[in-house]
């Protein structure tokens, strides 16, 4: 990004005018998703989980983890191992001894504490810190908020609604040259609209 961007970006951060200024943001969760439960391993109760964490190797350092559907009051189940597998992690709970358990925690998510949640890079954050930001452009027209990340082999993409967009779905690729800055204190993500975003 050439200094003019980045200066324009700053304006724009530090306008309130434009923008709704400090956004009431939902409280931050208690637990951070890492997996969801695909279905069973074998015949001894291990977990076949979809990793949902840039970093497998986390289930490692975990000593128990905790289960549950969304919106539902997770569990604490203790972690007696887990390896890697074709792209999941198996796991093998303490308490979870046949394939029937393991089976029946299919579609459940895989989640820790918040404050157990391993330290970010700079410029790097958490799902729930993007979504329902404001995106504004570089030039000061707002366009939505971000509703979803979608999850694909080269990067993150922000799937952006708003009334100024109609019924059309602004996907923002999560990269340096679109993504100028991440405001979390004023509820924005600014970028640059690049040709044929929109």
């Amino acid at each position: 990004m050439d200094d003019a961007a980045k200066q324009s970006a700053k304006r724009l951060t530090a306008d309130r005018q434009q923008g709704s200024g400090e956004q009431r943001r939902a409280p931050e969760p208690r637990f951070l998703i890492i997996g969801q439960v695909a279905g069973a391993h074998g015949v001894r109760g291990e977990l076949k989980v979809q990793i949902l964490t840039e970093d497998a190797r986390r289930f490692g350092l975990l000593e128990q983890v905790f289960l549950g559907l969304e919106d539902e009051e997770p569990v604490a189940w203790p972690l007696e191992g887990y390896r890697l597998h074709k792209g999941q992690a198996l796991l093998k709970l303490r308490g979870c001894g046949d394939r029937t358990a393991a089976a029946a925690m299919r579609g459940y998510l895989v989640q820790v504490p918040r404050k157990e949640a391993i330290p970010l890079e700079d410029g790097e954050y958490f799902e729930h810190q993007i979504l329902g930001l404001e995106v504004w452009t570089a030039a000061g027209e707002p366009l939505g908020k971000v509703v979803d990340i979608l999850y694909t082999a080269a990067n993150e993409v922000y799937v952006v609604q708003g009334p100024n967009l109609g019924r059309r779905e602004l996907l923002i690729p999560a990269i340096e040259d679109v993504v100028l800055e991440v405001d979390l204190e004023a509820g924005r993500l600014v970028i640059e609209l690049l040709e044929g975003l929109l």
